[in-house]
């Protein structure tokens, strides 16, 4: 048996300079030869930061500086998530609550992405935000109550839990762990005039053309990994090579890594 706490963040911005404001876990157990089960215990706390909640955070989860005032710091409220900690924890894009939990924190816990794990298990999903995958897939069990007030923390890690739920019954604990080990496989590509086309319509040109280039860890492996798909369905005489140095490949647009992050 699996314990896995989902945790969800709602913060004053962005990594590095961000704080926590809002934080909320829900446990998943998973079982051999059972459906996974969510449990109806869930925790979560407001929080204090030590600086004012900008507007344009505010307009996310619409939480201001007076609804805070009473509540306790970050460090006196980190420990109460932790006193019966799991060996593993998940998060949809669970790289932007691990700039704020740190493995020290979890002592040393693995962890599960459900947004790169989602990417693996239905890349056809029209997108693989957390709301959106609620919709798309409809959880059976999901209370839709429960789940109102998106980009609020308590109901985001329901929904995560819910999807992650899921998840755990088309692929095991482990695999799952594996998938947030290693870069996202993109499901459509993010630039350049093929921006949200999936990555299978791309040319044996374009792949080389982007490995030749600087772009981030996911955009890499992604194109490493259709080529390998390619490889493995077609004859290696059958595949189209282009040299590193050479240029764009035609009908190709050349991009910055600005454009990808965008």
């Amino acid at each position: 048996m699996s314990i896995i706490r989902v945790v969800d963040l709602e913060t004053t911005g962005f990594p590095p300079d961000a704080e926590v404001i809002e934080i909320a876990t829900v446990d998943v157990v998973a079982r051999p030869y059972h459906a996974p089960r969510i449990v109806d215990e869930s925790c979560f706390a407001l929080v204090k930061p030590g600086r004012a909640i900008p507007p344009e955070s505010s307009a996310v989860h619409h939480l201001v500086d007076d609804d805070l005032i009473d509540c306790a710091s970050w460090d006196e409220t980190w420990p109460l998530f932790v006193c019966d900690a799991p060996p593993i924890w998940a998060a949809h894009s669970a790289k932007f609550e691990r700039h704020f939990i740190s493995d020290e924190m979890t002592v040393g816990a693995s962890w599960i992405c459900t947004w790169k794990c989602a990417l693996r298990l239905w890349p056809e999903a029209p997108s693989h935000s957390n709301q959106a995958l609620r919709y798309w897939l409809r959880p059976p069990q999901m209370d839709r109550r429960r789940a109102q007030l998106a980009h609020r923390a308590l109901p985001d890690a329901y929904v995560t839990a819910h999807l992650l739920a899921m998840m755990i019954e088309r692929s095991s604990v482990e695999q799952l762990v594996a998938w947030t080990g290693e870069p996202a496989v993109l499901a459509r590509i993010p630039f350049g005039n093929m921006r949200g086309r999936p990555w299978g319509e791309a040319d044996t040109s374009f792949l080389h053309w982007v490995l030749a280039r600087d772009f981030d860890d996911d955009v890499m492996h992604t194109a490493r990994s259709e080529l390998e798909r390619r490889r493995k369905a077609d004859p290696p005489d059958d595949v189209d090579e282009l040299d590193d140095e050479d240029e764009t490949p035609p009908c190709q647009v050349p991009v910055t890594a600005g454009e990808v992050a965008g």
